[in-house]
């Protein structure tokens, strides 16, 4: 009779087969693990590398130049020009309508900060200075996210490469906080 558990235990071949198979399920269950997390890395990198407004996406272009010459073009302009002046405030003490295109500042903010002022418009405190008043509609309930994406991939298709590669950087820089 010979114990398998103890100081004094005795090797059989039964002990010795049970050992190495929980020595391979274990080695194989670590690299299981490890490929599993390669792989979830990999697939985070690309994530975060990839805008959900993606201006070299010609039906995503297509289809946000649509929804912006219906929702945008009256108060940001057909060339994304914006209102005469936006830099001057109106007798109404707000400001006119940027422009979106290279000369305006919407490529000063990150993809997440667009997305949020086009969705819930200029938010006091959020996306604008405390006590902030616009004419900015806020799009939520309007225009679904896809939509606002799609928009914001039809601008900033009309930026420059490098206009779009400082755009993309600090999206980059703003999901990794």
């Amino acid at each position: 009779m010979a114990m398998n558990d103890g100081p004094g235990a005795t090797s059989t071949p039964e002990n010795g087969t049970s050992s190495r198979l929980r020595n391979r399920i274990g080695v194989g269950l670590l690299a299981a693990a490890f490929a599993f997390l390669v792989g979830a890395i990999i697939v985070a990198t690309q994530l975060e590398r990839k805008s959900s407004a993606d201006p070299g996406n010609t039906q995503q272009v297509a289809r946000g130049e649509s929804v912006y010459a219906q929702y945008c073009l009256a108060c940001h302009g057909a060339r994304l020009e914006g209102q005469a002046n936006w830099r001057e405030r109106l007798p109404s003490g707000r400001m006119p309508a940027p422009p979106h295109d290279a000369s305006g500042h919407t490529w000063h903010h990150p993809d997440s900060v667009l997305f949020g002022i086009t969705k819930h418009g200029l938010v006091p405190g959020k996306y604008a200075p405390p006590g902030y008043q616009s004419d900015m509609s806020a799009f939520a309930g309007v225009l679904s996210d896809e939509e606002i994406w799609a928009v914001l991939a039809y601008i900033k298709s009309s930026w420059p490469p490098d206009i779009r590669k400082a755009q993309r950087e600090m999206t980059l820089q703003q999901s990794r906080r």
